[in-house]
């Protein structure tokens, strides 16, 4: 904290004091109004994100960029003016959305022409043609009717290429553009993107004679919309966007692909006998041809929305097709942009219905015609788009990292069932971690990070996992306002701006129902705004605070574990000394199994120890010598129980072992604060993670209950209602422990661990526990090692 700030501060304490001395003014009121003060004088300037690595891609760092970028600061997409246009006057202002869009610099030699054609005539996809004529077998009974089944599997792939390829109309997308600026500016406050970043984007299609692909975060079906529009909107061409063929519907198909979106098969095996299509694939060559034409892509990692808020696991799809075109010189180069996206309230309905363990309604018009309707009746809040330095893909596909869940596993198993043996048939098969997948697993961190924070996003969390009971309206914007501080400090942006209260109140009108206001007498008139208790409230307020769940992820693991060790060590919340080893965190903490991979260019000991020194800068964490052991404590404190374990040592990054500098400081270990603000911290830290742990200690208790195999779906359904019940029976003290995504994460991680293993039998998969976790004590084992960790 620089000079003034401390000034600042000391001015507001003692002006508090004052007040309360005086009892002029109440406590609450007053740290509003402080807050409020506060806030003008005291904002973090906010970070600019969406720099690319300089690790993996460091000819790309300093390419697109210069300095004044990040100054240009942010654009609302949606407000259109007579300023944006080239006319000006009374009829300019009155038409000025019309003007803008004709103004736009869209026409159709811009995009791939004869991409049908130029497949079909490959000579790889020649050869497919006719080696799937051959397998038909009609050749053989009828051999003059070989040129015949020829040409009927040509035309086979000719309808196939129909749909694979985008028809786009200029006309239409301008069309588009005007409808959706001037519908986004009915259930949109606004739509939010910096300009710096646009301008890196800008540059790389103007300047860079090379084909983009964009690899967007998959929140809602209004990404597609989204991006095409902002790009339209700063003269940049359309991306072609890969679309799923559930979207493939009479009339909508039509007018996607007008936009340029184009629609793949989410399973190449959908033949009907479960064999691969090798003609479909060898089809899928048609984004090769429109790399070569230097066409702009739209890729969604995920493969489909995300149903908890978090990143989904990415997919290596259609990116694979983009890399296998690089290798082989069929492009030169391609530019990688991450995306993030993030909304205030998604128009899904926060996919409730899934989470409570329904099946998920297959797209239809009529659904999607209600969908419009619906938007059309509320408002959505804010939107944040924000888009990253464009990098080479050459240079980040030769990444080479060591299999991190192998590393987990070979970490872990010895701590939870101690002198077990592990399971030989599990272990079989687990193969490193290949490089496509650093790839896709670094561009989704990227673009997760870029994501900014929303106003509905910290709210929910702060409900949930700080004041769960309720809160006066006060405190909840001064926490509200450090909330921010600390997610800024993380290097993190946010999607929103003015007034904490102001924006803390417009978070709880979008959360709508899942929060209940009562006024209170007692408290000056203030409101007491709480949670609501039901399930599904619960679930949709976990699904906006899962938009923080990244952002202190590590700062938890610490967190949970360092006051684990407090509470095993001593029974006196008076003890203010306890030692932390980073590397105890790595091999014996379970939440390094669940916690988000690294990226590529990561270990995670860097990450906990990048997590470790915002700890000891925020006050959380110190380092003590070892001659402060010995000393006594204070006459206020309780004396120690037992005696502390020898120091373990802790070092950071920049001492080297070897070094005599190192050697100083090897003596040098951690200790927790007994601070009641940092306690606060710790125990929100532990709370946020909670809902994890309760998930897995309820499907280590269900395991007991597996006799006999069963197939993954109905598994994975008999453990969502047994968690279900649990917390409609209040057992559960986190209720979104249940959410239908953590059900499924804690079978996929039973799985990785070894403890359920899967088989293949007829086309058929089934689980059943392994050998290792047959007898009922290292099933136990299993159990007390989660449930160590559980906040009570």
């Amino acid at each position: 904290m620089e000079l003034s700030d401390v000034v600042v501060q000391f001015l507001i304490d003692f002006c508090v004091w004052m007040c309360i001395k005086d009892r002029s003014t109440s406590p609450s009121v007053l740290r509003c109004v402080a807050s409020t003060w506060k806030e003008g004088l005291l904002n973090r300037k906010r970070p600019f994100v969406g720099r690319c690595c300089h690790s993996c891609t460091p000819q790309s760092w300093e390419k697109l960029f210069n300095p004044s970028i990040p100054s240009l600061g942010l654009r609302n997409v949606i407000y259109i003016n007579e300023t944006h246009t080239r006319q000006r006057g009374w009829l300019a202002r009155r038409l000025s959305y019309v003007l803008f869009v004709m103004e736009r610099d869209v026409h159709k030699d811009m995009f791939a022409r004869n991409v049908v054609d130029n497949v079909l005539n490959n000579s790889s996809v020649e050869a497919t043609i006719v080696t799937v004529a051959t397998d038909l077998g009609t050749s053989a009974s009828q051999p003059g009717q070989e040129h015949k089944a020829v040409s009927k599997v040509k035309q086979k792939a000719r309808a196939f290429l129909q749909e694979m390829v985008a028809n786009v109309s200029p006309a239409f997308i301008r069309l588009t553009g005007w409808v959706l600026l001037r519908l986004f500016n009915g259930f949109f406050w606004s739509i939010q993107i910096h300009k710096g970043q646009l301008e890196m984007v800008k540059k790389a299609a103007t300047e860079q004679n090379v084909p983009m692909v964009f690899l967007p975060v998959h929140k809602s079906h209004i990404d597609y919309l989204l991006i095409t529009l902002i790009l339209f909107c700063h003269n940049i061409k359309a991306p072609h966007i890969a679309a799923g063929n559930n979207l493939s519907l009479p009339i909508l198909s039509t007018l996607i692909r007008k936009l340029g979106g184009f629609f793949i098969r989410r399973k190449m095996e959908e033949t009907g006998d479960g064999k691969k299509d090798f003609l479909y694939r060898a089809l899928l060559h048609a984004v090769k041809e429109l790399l070569r034409q230097q066409q702009f892509l739209e890729v969604y990692l995920e493969g489909t929305r995300s149903r908890s808020g978090k990143l989904s696991p990415a997919r290596a799809g259609m990116l694979s097709i983009v890399v296998d075109a690089l290798c082989t010189g069929s492009i030169t180069d391609v530019l990688v942009v991450p995306v993030g996206i993030s909304y205030d309230r998604i128009i899904e309905g926060n996919y409730n219905s899934e989470q409570l363990g329904k099946p998920k309604k297959k797209e239809s018009l009529w659904g999607i015609a209600c969908g419009v309707f619906r938007m059309l009746r509320k408002n959505y809040g804010c939107v944040r788009v924000d888009f990253n330095q464009p990098f080479s893909l050459k240079v980040n596909y030769h990444i080479s990292v060591p299999a991190f869940i192998e590393r987990k596993l070979q970490l872990l198993w010895p701590n939870i069932l101690l002198d077990a043996g592990k399971d030989k048939e599990a272990e079989e098969g687990r193969n490193a971690v290949p490089v496509l997948t650093n790839v896709l697993h670094h561009c989704g961190l990227t673009a997760n990070k870029s994501s900014a924070i929303m106003s509905t996003h910290i709210v929910a969390c702060l409900l949930l996992y700080r004041h769960r009971q309720g809160v006066v309206l006060s405190k909840l914007v001064e926490d509200f306002f450090n909330m921010k501080e600390e997610i800024l400090s993380r290097d993190f942006d946010l999607g929103f701006s003015g007034n904490s209260e102001d924006v803390v109140m417009r978070a709880l009108h979008l959360l709508g129902n899942c929060v209940t206001v009562t006024s209170s007498a007692n408290r000056n008139g203030e409101f007491t705004i709480a949670p609501s208790q039901t399930v599904p409230a619960l679930f949709e307020l976990n699904f906006y605070s899962n938009g923080l769940f990244h952002v202190f992820i590590s700062d938890a693991i610490i967190g949970m574990w360092s006051w684990q060790v407090v509470s095993s060590l001593c029974s006196s919340s008076a003890i203010s000394l306890i030692l932390v080893d980073l590397f105890a965190i790595l091999s014996e903490h379970p939440l390094c199994l669940f916690s988000p991979i690294p990226q590529p260019c990561q270990t995670i000991y860097q990450v906990f120890q990048d997590a470790v020194t915002r700890l000891v800068q925020y006050g959380v964490l110190y380092v003590a010598e070892e001659d402060q052991e010995e000393l006594s404590p204070s006459p206020t404190e309780e004396p120690w129980p037992k005696k502390f374990p020898e120091p373990l040592s802790w070092r950071s990054d920049e001492e080297d072992e070897d070094s005599d500098f190192g050697e100083e400081q090897r003596d040098r270990y951690l200790k927790l604060s007994v601070s009641t603000e940092h306690q606060e911290f710790i125990v929100f830290l532990q709370r946020l993670l909670s809902p994890v742990l309760e998930a897995y200690s309820g499907a280590a208790i269900f395991i007991h209950s597996l006799g006999q195999p069963m197939t993954e779906s109905d598994y994975t359904q008999r453990l969502f209602r047994y968690l279900l019940t649990r917390t409609e029976r209040g057992v559960a003290a986190y209720g979104e422990s249940a959410t239908h995504y953590l059900v499924k994460n804690t079978v996929r991680t039973f799985k990785e661990l070894g403890v359920l293993k899967e088989r293949r039998e007829n086309k058929v998969s089934t689980l059943e526990l392994s050998s290792t976790f047959q007898p009922q004590a290292n099933r136990n084992k299993l159990l007390q090692y989660i449930l160590g960790f559980i906040l009570l």
